[in-house]
Formats: structure tokens, C-alpha cells, sequence
């Protein structure tokens, strides 16, 4: 069950990099309908996607999920580097 609190927090990565690909060609534009999206095989987290972007337009769709796919990435990156073992000087 979707929880609005929860946007879109507990949407894959690749469903969203899925979305936002089909709206830049122009293949899917909102408000994203269950149709829509079960053709780009996102029927598994539709209603956090309509949940989440329901009364947004295109432009609005797509600067949300730019901003949270860099987000995603940005933290990936700092887990990396802090994982990462320290360089040794020779």
C-alpha cells in the first residue's frame, strides 16, 4: 500500500530512469495512468509514481525525477568514497 508520506522513497531507481526515458521521448506524459504505465512495465510501483506526481505536468515530472535520480547518485558516490580504502603514499 502507498503511503503519501513516503513519495517515492521506496521507488527502484530503475523505474524511475524508466519513467523519466518515456517521457523524454515523448511515449508517456502525465497524469500517468496505469495503462501508460504498465506499457513501460512499471505497473509494480504505479501507485507511488501516481501518488507522488498526480497533478504535476511534464516539465514538473521530469524536474522531480532529475532532482531525485541526482540525489540517489550523490549519496551512492559519498557511500562509495567513504567505503573506499584510504591511499597509501609511497
Amino acid at each position: 500500500m502507498f503511503t503519501a508520506a513516503l513519495g517515492l522513497t521506496q521507488t527502484p531507481t530503475h523505474a524511475l530512469i524508466t519513467l523519466l526515458r518515456a517521457i523524454y521521448k515523448k511515449e508517456l506524459s502525465p497524469p500517468l495512468s496505469l495503462p501508460d504505465l504498465t506499457r513501460h512495465g512499471l505497473q509494480f510501483c504505479a501507485a507511488e509514481l501516481q501518488g507522488a506526481l498526480r497533478g504535476l505536468d511534464a516539465p514538473a515530472v521530469t524536474a522531480v525525477l532529475v532532482c531525485v535520480i541526482a540525489e540517489r547518485r550523490a549519496q551512492e558516490q559519498r557511500a562509495g568514497a567513504a567505503s573506499a580504502p584510504p591511499e597509501t603514499q609511497g
